[in-house]
């Protein structure tokens, strides 16, 4: 009883949690489909929204696009920043302490600050190689990529430093190339920063909208922050049914890549917990 109030402290946590979920799967489910008539109990609950999601848009398009884009930058964003920092925390060469003070100075500035001069670079690109300009994947990718790799770098280089350099020294010793080195041992032993980075790129990409709107105009090539928002732009009211039901699709990949990682993050914060 003298802890009654930390209960209820998580109860209205949760309550404040739940609720904006609760209402948006209320919302889907709505037959009429629009804002007006939401409730947080629908009547007559169906899954009329979500057949004229898939019937009336591209929602499988945006769907596809969104989840290949997300999945490939931030695979490859990961994978760079993990050379980028390995060669940073284990080496000494001319020019480290600038390119380090270089990747802190340029993550402190949104990528949007550059979009005007982004885009110009763009036309030109589109105009000469179609294949990574604008309305592709391969475009987009490669400007998420510039976004992460500052900060993706600059995190992992602390989690590399706090690996004891012996275990190099003593694989050196034995005969092992750098390369070695770094798949073998190195890379297990920060597989939980890895999964981190690889999670927050993830959530970060696939929920990215201003850069992806500006980039991608052709209904083909949209990914899902840019197809919903194009549902209630002009209509928020006869829409809102299918633009939460696209939501709810929306959160599926981003849960089914947390439940993924989430076992080496785990694993990472028990590692020596003990002996043996």
């Amino acid at each position: 009883m003298r802890e009654w109030w930390r209960h209820g402290v998580a109860v209205l946590m949760l309550l404040f949690a739940l609720l904006p979920i609760v209402f948006v799967v209320s919302a889907a489910l709505n037959p009429l489909g629009t804002l007006s008539s939401s409730e947080l109990v629908p009547t007559g609950a169906s899954l009329g929204n979500f057949v004229r999601l898939f019937g009336e848009t591209r929602f499988g398009s945006w769907f596809v696009n969104s989840v290949v884009i997300a999945a490939v930058s931030s695979a490859a964003s990961v994978f760079i920043s993990a050379l980028a920092a390995y060669a940073f925390s284990r080496r000494r060469f001319r020019g480290r302490r600038v390119g380090l003070l270089s990747v802190l100075l340029i993550q402190m500035f949104p990528q949007f600050l550059a979009i005007v001069a982004i885009f110009l670079i763009f036309s030109t690109v589109t105009d000469l190689w179609p294949e990574i300009g604008f309305n592709t994947w391969w475009g987009l990718i490669l400007l998420y990529l510039g976004g992460a790799l500052g900060v993706n770098t600059w995190l992992m280089k602390g989690f590399f430093d706090t690996v004891p350099r012996e275990l190099d020294e003593s694989a050196t010793m034995d005969g092992a190339t750098h390369a070695q080195v770094f798949f073998r041992i190195l890379l297990p032993l920060v597989a939980p920063i890895l999964a981190v980075t690889a999670l927050l790129a993830f959530i970060g990409t696939i929920n990215e909208f201003l850069i992806a709107n500006v980039f991608l105009t052709d209904a083909g090539s949209k990914t899902l922050p840019v197809g919903l928002y194009g549902l209630v732009a002009g209509e928020r009211n006869a829409n809102f049914g299918m633009f939460c039901a696209g939501t709810l699709l929306t959160a599926i990949p981003t849960v089914l890549v947390f439940q993924l990682l989430s076992r080496y993050i785990t694993d990472g914060l028990t590692a020596g917990a003990v002996k043996g």
